[in-house]
């Protein structure tokens, strides 16, 4: 019998009398710091987990358990298996022999994980896993079909009616698409099944703390609402994470599925928000949920390092087909060239430097996408408008500040018939009836001029107003008559900081004194004309 050290048992001859090898299966790759875990679809057990099998039923001599490693014997490899092979394996007794192949036949009886398949408008026909639509099949996921992508957008951009239940569903998928591809074409950075299902989910629930309206809830009502509370969505997102896995029994699930949930929903949150606690000492590496050397995999859904991520390419491409906006960037070029390379002494998800030209196009594709919808003139004072209706709602025995908060609030308030909501109901019929502040105007600190600071947003409606033209009004305005908008346009390294200004009597002769305010308070300040 020859050496099973020294020749694969699956290599045949040909007619032509060459070997031939199987073609090499998607094998899941151990995480040596765990038990072997039994996956429910043998076909993704790698030689750890054929081993664990093996030990399951009674074949635990050490002896026979190197064989399969040294020949990388796969679940996928499984059923190739026949007398002769187990023979060259190890296995001696005839006996022992039909007893193993009984136990691999029984194997093929299991039925397989079945993916669903969505017909997404973005992606075409997406696939996702059975866990990912135990994860969508829940009251938290289900609540995203509610809450608009763009938030005051869609009263801009009549195509604007896309919600985050979507985009969702695309971040997850892409997840898959990248995370997939590094797996295949770099076995050696040994990510698992676990791991890729972590990253999917991941993307799947990175928009679950999403209040009404998107972006409007957290980045002008809470604080407005609450100041004193420091709330971003993606806080919000792992709480709904927790919640939504509680309330559901999905650890069950997810250990049915292969998943560790101790070690796995960490690490699911940590791609959302980044480490979940930190250490007065600064340690090398702060997250827990993967070791410093699949660092990577932290890179995928919420780049905390460079901001390239699966959750821009979906919204991009998503957001610019709904606003009729042209996208030129593609992001499977990317996953086609990517792969993972150590700088610094870290792995890092890279691309080849002829890329450079479709990350411009990335990045130019963002800027474009808030400079013409994301911080349109009006779909901002639409914002506005709405957030003195949300506080009288939110401050009453209406709504708490809670995980329940939907769009449909708005239409809660524009037909309620409570003499308490009288003056929120009246701000949202004059969004229905189009009776908008009128726009004033816009302007830019200048390069190298201080930025106004957040603390001093409340302070500058009065600045307007006390900035005296060398004109005749002939009305008079107050502070009260003007709402300054200041928003944030590119990263933050080169941000510019765009200031917009509107007045709520909309009559001509308001209007005029309000711009004549304006540039006056412009030219004290140093800014660009408006």
């Amino acid at each position: 019998m020859q050496n099973a050290r020294s020749e694969h048992p699956f290599k045949r001859a040909r007619r032509d009398g060459s070997p031939t090898t199987p073609p090499d299966p998607r094998t899941a790759a151990a995480d040596r710091s765990l038990s072997p875990e039994l996956h429910p679809d043998h076909q993704t057990w790698d030689p750890e987990q054929v081993c664990a099998f093996l030990k399951r039923y009674g074949f635990g001599d050490p002896e026979l358990q190197t064989r399969f490693r040294e020949n990388k014997i796969t679940g996928s490899l499984l059923h190739f298996l026949d007398e002769s092979l187990l023979e060259k394996l190890g296995v001696s007794s005839l006996e022992e022999r039909k007893k193993l192949l009984h136990y691999i036949q029984r194997l093929s009886e299991t039925p397989v994980v079945t993916m669903k398949v969505i017909n997404d408008p973005i992606h075409g026909h997406i696939e996702l896993h059975p866990l990912l639509i135990r994860i969508i099949d829940t009251p938290q996921f289900q609540r995203l079909r509610y809450i608009k992508q763009l938030g005051g957008g869609y009263y801009v951009f009549p195509g604007a009616s896309h919600n985050r239940f979507e985009h969702s569903l695309g971040v997850g998928y892409l997840a898959g698409c990248l995370v997939r591809a590094l797996h295949e074409k770099q076995p050696e950075l040994q990510i698992s099944e676990r791991d890729m299902l972590c990253v999917q989910i991941a993307g799947l629930c990175h928009d679950l703390g999403h209040g009404p309206f998107s972006h409007m809830f957290d980045g002008r009502f809470i604080p407005l609402a609450r100041p004193e509370v420091k709330w971003t969505h993606e806080q919000g997102s792992v709480m709904m994470f927790d919640h939504l896995v509680e309330s559901n029994g999905l650890r069950e699930v997810m250990e049915h599925y292969g998943l560790v949930p101790e070690e796995d929903i960490c690490f699911i949150k940590e791609q959302i928000i980044g480490p979940l606690e930190f250490s007065m000492q600064e340690p090398t590496w702060t997250y827990k949920g993967r070791p410093e050397e699949k660092s990577f995999l932290y890179e995928i859904v919420a780049n905390k390092r460079n901001g390239i991520d699966v959750d821009k390419w979906d919204y991009f491409a998503r957001d610019c087909h709904h606003l009729g906006i042209q996208n030129n960037f593609d992001y499977k070029r990317f996953i086609k060239f990517a792969r993972v390379c150590e700088v610094d002494k870290k792995k890092h998800i890279c691309t080849r430097e002829k890329e450079v030209g479709n990350l411009y196009d990335m990045f130019h594709t963002r800027n474009c996408l808030h400079r013409r919808a994301y911080q349109h003139k009006v779909g901002n004072i639409i914002d506005t408008i709405s957030l003195p209706a949300l506080c009288t709602w939110s401050l009453g025995k209406y709504c708490p500040l809670d995980r329940t908060w939907l769009d449909n609030i708005f239409l809660e308030i524009l037909y309620s018939t409570d003499p308490k909501l009288d003056a929120a109901r009246e701000i949202l019929k004059k969004i229905e009836c189009r009776q908008l502040y009128k726009y004033v105007g816009q302007t830019l600190p200048p390069v190298g001029c201080e930025k106004i600071k957040r603390e001093d947003y409340k302070c500058l409606p009065q600045e307007v107003a006390s900035a005296k033209p060398n004109v005749l009004l002939q009305a008079e305005l107050k502070a009260e008559d003007f709402i300054v908008d200041v928003s944030q346009l590119l990263p933050e390294r080169f941000a510019e900081q765009l200031i917009r200004v509107y007045c709520k009597k909309t009559e001509k002769k308001s209007l005029y004194a309000a711009q004549q305010h304006f540039v006056q308070w412009c030219s004290d300040r140093g800014f660009t004309k408006p």
